[in-house]
């Protein structure tokens, strides 16, 4: 039996669109069991794994027991990484 490639090609595209808005689902619901932000407030800032996990990443050092400066400084050493997830947040509270 010959494959069709149009339909095969058509329900991989499917399975991975659905896969990919599942994982931004459950994304979306373990950062917003941590803030403020709500799911889909979440999922229209970070639309991507990649935004969040900058966020996470974020995150992690803002709520670490570390010293203020050593937080500012990890920040910093990451700047371009987090420049777009910052200004986000701050467009989202300002």
């Amino acid at each position: 039996m010959p494959i069709d490639w149009d339909d095969f090609d058509r329900d991989i595209d499917a399975a991975i669109n659905d896969s990919a808005a599942e994982t931004d689902d459950i994304l979306a619901g373990k950062i917003s069991s941590i803030t403020r932000m709500t799911d889909a407030e979440i999922k229209e800032l970070f639309p991507t794994p990649a935004d969040v996990q900058k966020l996470k990443k974020l995150i992690q050092i803002v709520k670490s027991a570390e010293e203020q400066n050593t937080k500012i400084n990890k920040i910093v050493d990451d700047s371009e990484q987090f420049a777009g997830i910052i200004i986000k947040l701050l467009d989202k509270f300002v």
